[in-house]
């Protein structure tokens, strides 16, 4: 039956009318596209339909690059009114490059606190220039925000759940996407399809683009008493130790008028519950008399998937697996991710003229973002073997947090996305303090395990 509804809408597909676009309302591009003469077959009597799967910040940035750049594209959401669990921090530099609205932002974050084990507790916000801080939304708000705009730039927002992708066996053959819309089952013939629908993804199933490993975060958004939240007004918390996560951090992130209390884990995803009991035990005075006002529990990526493309499928976001290791920051990574895949779409295509091939998703999407930030995911995946291992070794990373200069640089690559420049001397004597604190805190750690023995 399947093959035979691919065979009968690959007959219609070139005769399919054309939707009407919506008006851009004053919208955009986020930026202009070179595009180049390409040796791809030009589409008859149409521009290139493109389904997007997943309608978070991945999902609506490429759809926003597609639709704003000529290709008909549809945008898939199963409940718009719901959002990831998520800490919901976005770093300075995606307010300006995706021109978020102050108005989205919840607290403006100045005061960074890591707390190690043994409750040695480091401001991280010290070194933050004038004007600097972290953003805090909350994903319900950003995300429809993101949808919103890609909308207005004239893509189809499409509420349904997408339930299989129909691959093609042909080269020319069109993708099918089957979904559920209203309580009923419905196709849709499609020439490219970009997944954005997270660490599940149904796209990456029905491409085969293979399994990874996935930390599971578990959250609470507690609303506080008046002078509870005042205490958290501008000022973000991480907790680091076995009792609150053993590979990971827990934190409280301040919202709207909560915060989010909340913790992570890959190595022992069953025991999520009894970690988040222990974040709540150390920071229960400063939460006491606070409501619970929802719980949320996700999956979130590890590491990137073996396959990111396939045929005239790819993946962005969650579903590729960009979520950095030791910070598991992933917001701006999946907006960045949608966006330079729908811009490699536009530009590979001629603006929605021509067809597009698996070497083009790889040479404009995918060697451009392995080439900008394949070398920071092998880093920080580094970086959290290393300090996240023991508790000695948390100890020796928030002790090494004091230094200004770890912190300054820390800060500008997280808030701006750059390889900060360094100091050579500087740099050795972080070196030589990295290394004299690892020691240190081991051995400290191996006495303290001596006098409970």
């Amino acid at each position: 039956m399947a093959s035979q509804a691919a065979h009968h809408l690959h007959s219609h597909f070139t005769s399919l009318p054309l939707p009407s676009r919506r008006p851009r309302n004053g919208y955009s591009a986020p930026r202009s596209l070179t595009v180049t003469a390409s040796k791809n077959p030009p589409i008859q009597g149409r521009k290139l339909r493109a389904a997007v799967v997943g309608g978070g910040p991945a999902g609506s940035s490429t759809a926003e690059a597609l639709a704003s750049g000529g290709v008909e594209t549809f945008l898939f959401e199963r409940s718009p009114a719901d959002a990831k669990p998520c800490g919901g921090a976005i770093p300075l530099c995606m307010l300006d490059e995706f021109r978020i609205p102050l108005r989205l932002v919840d607290r403006h974050v100045t005061e960074m606190r890591i707390i190690s084990p043994s409750n040695l507790t480091v401001d991280f916000g010290k070194t933050l220039q004038p004007g600097e801080f972290i953003a805090m939304v909350r994903r319900e708000v950003l995300d429809s925000f993101l949808r919103s705009r890609a909308e207005s730039a004239g893509a189809s927002l499409i509420t349904g759940l997408v339930t299989d992708l129909e691959v093609p066996t042909s080269g020319s053959a069109p993708y099918v996407v089957h979904y559920i819309s209203n309580s009923s089952r419905r196709t849709l013939a499609v020439d490219v399809v970009v997944g954005a629908d997270g660490a599940n993804s149904r796209v990456a199933k029905s491409i085969k683009a293979g399994d990874y490993s996935c930390a599971i975060a578990f959250q609470e958004r507690i609303r506080l008493p008046d002078e509870k939240m005042e205490y958290y007004q501008n000022l973000a918390e991480m907790y680091l130790g076995d009792d609150v996560s053993p590979d990971f951090y827990a934190w409280v992130f301040p919202k709207c008028d909560h915060v989010a209390v909340g913790t992570g884990t890959v190595c022992s995803k069953p025991d999520i519950k009894a970690f988040q009991r222990g974040m709540r035990e150390r920071v229960k005075p400063k939460i006491a008399g606070g409501k619970v006002i929802k719980v949320e529990a996700h999956p979130i990526p590890e590491h990137p998937r073996p396959v990111r493309v396939l045929g005239r499928a790819a993946l962005v976001g969650d579903a590729a697996g960009y979520v950095t290791k030791c910070s598991g920051e992933g917001i701006y990574f999946a907006a960045k991710s949608g966006r330079m895949c729908g811009e490699a779409i536009v530009k590979a295509s001629e603006g929605g003229m021509r067809a597009v091939t698996e070497e083009d998703l790889r040479r404009e999407y995918l060697r451009e973002w392995d080439a900008r930030y394949l070398s920071t995911y092998r880093l920080l995946d580094l970086l959290q073997s290393v300090f996240y291992r023991s508790n000695a070794t948390r100890e020796a990373l928030v002790e090494l947090c004091g230094g200004e200069y770890v912190q300054r640089m820390s800060l500008d690559s997280y808030m701006y996305k750059r390889l900060a420049a360094g100091n050579r001397w500087e740099d050795v004597k972080m070196a030589a303090n990295t290394v004299g604190s690892l020691l240190r805190c081991q051995i400290m750690g191996r006495r303290m395990e001596a006098l409970k023995a």
